[in-house]
């Protein structure tokens, strides 16, 4: 049986071409699911494979013939591609700089963010790795500060709604159940956050996703892997940092839009496929303020 996820059920199909394979046993070494084998020399499909072939496309990838095609799980020989020279991979030094460089932005000049930037910035995003393949994270675009500002009132009005979730009676009935920690982020962080979103919002300040002329928000299914869709809005605000962007992680509308009814309509009023685990929002724009320093940061612990 093959591990399922939103967009198959079905294990992909493994083709071995023997007069093209030279029994290097290199796909062998490469497969997580022990779906191959070397028998007299050639690499052949097992009997005995852990799931079913999961279409990672690994020993696709390390054959050095082309002995071997997957198809299925979103992926054919159609999608291999020659890896760029190792020479053109940014070094160490040229990874951290980047990564130095980069401050959370939340104001951005009146420019808009052109087509193609976000076609890059998608493409990098889509090469972030996943728990299992093929990817179950969706995407969610706004691509101008018309549409984030009308996602950004929206969700104010959904707030609105909601106020009895952030009041003080609701806080006090639920501190024995959920605890210390979430009673005070209740107190200290949700409470006041639902506060600043609308009656900014009512003064004509978006504080939300602060009018950025592109917004991304990544997602997952029933089957996701929680870690994916933040892998993958990380390689995303990278990328758009690489690309001249400022950038900045939104990590507070997501869970506040998880659950109940009034959530499940405001998800389906925006296309949102799926009520999801984790998710993170990441808004981009050319930045209207540069630094000229950067903060060191730490670890709470390294063991």
């Amino acid at each position: 049986m093959a591990i399922p996820t939103s967009r198959t059920k079905e294990p992909a199909k493994i083709t071995v071409n023997a007069n093209l394979c030279n029994g290097c046993g290199l796909c062998v070494n490469a497969c997580g699911d022990f779906s191959l084998t070397l028998i007299d020399g050639k690499a052949t499909k097992s009997n005995n494979p852990l799931f079913g072939c999961i279409g990672c496309g690994h020993c696709m990838a390390a054959c050095p013939t082309g002995a071997i095609e997957i198809h299925g799980r979103t992926i054919s020989p159609d999608d291999l591609f020659d890896l760029p020279p190792k020479d053109s991979a940014a070094n160490y030094n040229q990874t951290l700089s980047l990564l130095q460089r980069r401050r959370s932005i939340r104001w951005f000049k009146n420019k808009p963010i052109e087509p193609d930037i976000i076609e890059k910035i998608l493409d990098a995003a889509k090469t972030a790795p996943m728990g299992l393949p093929p990817s179950d994270v969706s995407v969610m675009i706004l691509d101008s500060k018309e549409k984030t500002r009308a996602f950004a009132q929206d969700f104010c009005n959904y707030l609105e709604s909601m106020k009895w979730f952030a009041s003080d009676w609701f806080i006090a009935l639920m501190r024995p159940f959920w605890g210390k920690a979430n009673d005070e982020m209740f107190k200290g962080f949700i409470k006041p956050l639902f506060k600043t979103y609308t009656e900014g919002m009512n003064e004509g300040r978006n504080l939300v996703n602060y009018d950025a002329p592109l917004a991304m928000y990544f997602y997952g299914s029933p089957y996701t892997d929680p870690a994916d869709p933040i892998i993958a809005a990380t390689y995303a605000m990278i990328a758009g940092e690489s690309l001249g962007l400022g950038t900045c992680m939104l990590g507070a509308v997501h869970p506040l839009i998880q659950n109940g009814k009034k959530a499940k309509k405001f998800r389906e009023d925006h296309g949102i496929r799926f009520k999801s685990r984790e998710g993170l929002f990441v808004i981009f724009g050319y930045p209207e303020l540069k630094f000229k320093r950067g903060i060191k940061r730490s670890f709470a612990c390294i063991n």
